[in-house]
């Protein structure tokens, strides 16, 4: 039974989004020297949120200089217990501001505000609590060897998980010593921006974190920057590949976390309902916009049509609309250029055999839109099956046995994550062995933590991001 949910809008009013924002560099907001501005969009609506900065080479220098400085003279002095201080202090401040973080990260990018407040504001403010611990503990992080910070981090984020990027990359580096300068992404920069008043709020020394805007110049001029130590990277394979080519040979430390096209594979002996969730999850959770999305399904022949026609009911209840709107379980798509890709890729897909379904859905005249979508008759050559959409886009493949599982799900250049759905622990421990992915989910997908290390082979990069082995990427 379908039932009908009354509005439940959040509030806008209780974010204040100014008309026009500077660059964030040695604790105050300034205005680009030599950069230009740009606007931001919501995508749910089309509308002008406000004017961003973009900055040029010469405010890019200024940013690294900044951070320079304040390592020198400041933080990497500083004890590590002193530090920690600083990021618990960053930390309660996104905890007291998680309802404002909330309702801008939705406006800004189009994602249902239940995840933004459920997921993405508590796990970004547990990673720096997580790492606020380990600031006065780093000897043990690197196996009582005497660890040093590595300098100033260049560290560029994407659009899918602003603010909880920011966290992955910012709470590591500083409880290590270092400084950094952020860049985020040029369609969602605004929750760093308001992360860079809570540095001023949290008296963080001038310097430690510069935040400068902009779209891929910047970024380039970011990580080619000569004061620059250490390179973090989350985004797509090919710019991941640019900044791996562009870096060589110059001595900075790397670490690059990018595309995937993970398998969720379902076994004839999985909870069936509960699979059908972890899909859901997998694959719709943020419009598809996940690096690790459970994108290819693999499905035993057995139970493949009961498994399809459970998962085709479930998807008439997901409710497609208003990101500010508490039952939304579907957003926008981040921009128009990433909506027309996920078109492309899904006509490709049609044009290709693979039969196209999506459950009814009145999508809005404004924004940029797309339904969850599911494909069938799906060939490992369909480069549906092969290609990151970036979209709520799955492709459904079946298998008989489990080494056929195991082959189609390795037959892939990414290697990020995958799912195992089957009631036999052996059979989960039998696969995580043999599949080539960062993250193996048994029963279950998408969940994270800050104590547990994330990261890909292959084509989804290299390092690892979260736990004490995110830790070790900025320490030599």
């Amino acid at each position: 039974m379908k039932f009908e949910y009354a509005p439940a809008p959040e509030s806008r009013a209780i974010v204040d989004i100014k008309s026009s924002y500077g660059l964030f560099v040695g604790g105050e907001f300034v205005d680009p020297v030599d950069g230009h501005r740009f606007k931001t969009v919501n995508p749910a609506t089309e509308e002008v949120l406000a004017e961003v900065s973009a900055a040029g080479p010469r405010d890019v220098d200024a940013a690294v200089q900044a951070a320079r400085g304040a390592y020198t003279r400041t933080w990497q002095r500083m004890r590590g217990a002193e530090r920690a201080k600083y990021l618990y202090r960053i930390a309660r401040i996104m905890q007291e501001r998680a309802r404002e973080l909330a309702v801008l990260e939705s406006i800004d990018n189009g994602k249902p505000i239940r995840e933004s407040r459920d997921v993405d504001v508590p796990l970004a403010a547990a990673h720096f609590f997580y790492y606020a611990g380990w600031a006065d503990k780093l000897g043990y992080a690197l196996s009582g060897r005497e660890p040093r910070p590595l300098g100033v981090a260049g560290q560029v984020i994407p659009w899918n998980f602003p603010l909880l990027m920011l966290a992955w990359k910012v709470a590591p580096a500083l409880a290590a010593g270092n400084t950094v300068v952020l860049k985020p992404a040029e369609t969602t920069p605004l929750s760093a921006l308001l992360f860079a008043e809570i540095c001023q709020q949290a008296d963080l020394p001038p310097g430690v974190v510069n935040i400068i805007t902009g779209a891929g110049d910047t970024g380039r001029a970011l990580v080619e920057h000569d004061g620059v130590d250490k390179v973090a990277f989350t985004g797509s394979t090919e710019v991941g590949k640019q900044i791996a080519r562009s870096v060589a040979g110059s001595g900075k430390k790397v670490t690059l976390e990018l595309g995937g096209k993970a398998a969720n594979v379902v076994f004839d002996d999985a909870p069936i309902d509960q699979a059908v969730e972890g899909i859901v999850d997998g694959i719709f959770f943020n419009q598809g916009h996940v690096c690790c999305a459970g994108s290819r399904l693999l499905v035993q022949e057995s139970v493949a049509e009961d498994v399809l026609s459970r998962l085709k009911y479930r998807l008439t209840t997901l409710r497609v609309g208003d990101p500010l709107d508490k039952n939304t379980d579907v957003g926008a798509i981040n921009s128009a250029a990433q909506l027309e890709r996920i078109r492309e890729l899904s006509a490709v897909g049609e044009a290709e055999g693979a039969q196209r379904w999506s459950p009814p859905c009145e999508l809005p005249e404004r924004g940029y839109w797309f339904p969850p979508t599911v494909f069938t008759g799906v060939s490992q050559a369909h480069r549906i099956a092969r290609e990151e959409i970036f979209g709520p886009v799955l492709s459904v493949l079946t298998f008989r046995t489990p080494a056929e599982a195991v082959d189609k799900a390795n037959n892939s250049p990414y290697g990020l994550s995958a799912g195992v759905w089957t009631d036999k622990g052996s059979r989960i421990l039998w696969m995580a062995q043999r599949l080539r992915a960062g993250v193996v989910w048994a029963n279950t997908f998408n969940r994270f933590d800050p104590g547990s290390p994330f990261g890909g082979y292959q084509e989804s990069g290299y390092g690892r991001e979260g736990g004490r082995h995110g830790l070790e990427a900025y320490l030599q």
